[in-house]
């Protein structure tokens, strides 16, 4: 069963981020993972959406996500990341 890590961004140092934004691609290819979205422009259906950007990943499992998430090459570039933006980025899925 699928996992997905779910990524809402609010950009602080757009610098940054697109500096980890490059660098994203050659580590995630290392993992089994698919970018399924990664949107600058979400329509807001409903409620409140104080971010700039969505992003979605999906991976064949949990277990396979983590070992992404938790691995020293995402650990390498993450930091651009963290420093770029604020984020909230949750793991769903594979439950069980």
């Amino acid at each position: 069963m699928p996992a997905y890590i779910v990524a809402q961004l609010r950009f602080r140092d757009r610098v940054r981020y697109r500096r980890y934004q490059a660098a994203f691609p050659a580590v995630f290819a290392r993992f089994q993972g698919r970018v399924v979205t990664q949107d600058e422009a979400v329509d807001r259906l409903e409620g409140d959406w104080p971010f700039d950007k969505l992003v979605i990943l999906e991976f064949p499992s949990r277990a396979e996500a983590l070992r992404f998430a938790h691995s020293p090459a995402y650990a390498g570039i993450a930091g651009d990341r963290k420093a770029g933006a604020d984020s909230v980025v949750i793991l769903a899925g594979d439950g069980g």
